[in-house]
């Protein structure tokens, strides 16, 4: 296959998370984006989630009016999350399970079983123009069933495989890179664009980065925590180079 480059996908989820701890308007999301695209990032990443714990409507609304790269919209397949995907069309949608009691999204999404369901859901969205991405496990049968219903991209959770590797249990971690390996491989053979996410690190991230198939990498906590201590522009430009020296 051809190999492409990399794409960086910057998640600002957890600088309004910071924001609505004190309340009031600092850190500004839109800022960090700002920083974030001049710093090398291909895309915004933002999760309006249903109980609106750190992304805003506001947040869409001006992330929509000033960046001038993609923006990826991750929402649940809720009647609700559609409209405002259809008010606004952003460059892609990523429709990611969600549930209110979870800290963080704690797994991939059950397409083999809301087929159906899904199928109609995102119809409307691809027609709208947008890019429409699936969060899923590293599975065969959700891959295959992402395919089709008909969306463009998925994405893979790495969770599994950065929590093991964080924990020390490494042949687990070995066993659940090469789940995304092979997966990455397959969803690329039925034609599919494939991007990773969740949980990666300094750490985690050149392994997953080095597999040809996968074309973008969507990273958010552990940036804005690592920009604490950096800088949110040193931060991104250092996983960046990772990124950059994975693919080489």
């Amino acid at each position: 296959m051809t190999e492409h480059a990399l794409r960086l996908g910057v998640n600002i989820d957890h600088v309004a998370t910071v924001r609505n701890a004190r309340g009031g308007d600092y850190p500004d999301p839109l800022r960090a984006a700002k920083i974030a695209e001049a710093a090398g990032a291909d895309g915004i990443t933002a999760h309006l989630r249903e109980d609106r714990r750190h992304i805003s409507d506001a947040d869409i609304d001006g992330l929509m009016d000033v960046l001038s790269i993609p923006l990826n919209f991750e929402m649940a397949a809720t009647d609700e999350m559609q409209r405002i995907a259809l008010r606004h069309k952003p460059h892609a949608v990523c429709i990611v399970p969600e549930k209110r009691e979870e800290r963080t999204t704690e797994g991939g999404l059950e397409v083999a079983r809301e087929e159906n369901k899904l199928a109609h859901f995102i119809a409307p969205l691809r027609e709208a123009g947008c890019r429409v991405s699936i969060f899923i496990a590293a599975d065969k049968r959700q891959i295959e069933a992402a395919h089709r219903i008909g969306a463009e991209v998925i994405e893979l959770h790495t969770g599994a495989c950065c929590d093991a590797f964080a924990e020390g249990r490494m042949d687990e971690h070995h066993r659940e890179l090469q789940a995304l390996r092979e997966m990455s491989a397959f969803g690329n053979s039925l034609g599919l664009e494939v991007h990773a996410g969740h949980g990666l690190t300094y750490d985690t991230v050149k392994p997953i980065a080095a597999f040809p198939e996968v074309r973008e990498l969507n990273i958010g906590h552990f940036l804005i925590g690592e920009a604490i201590f950096l800088g949110l522009e040193p931060a991104i430009r250092q996983m960046r180079r990772l990124m950059d020296e994975a693919r080489a």
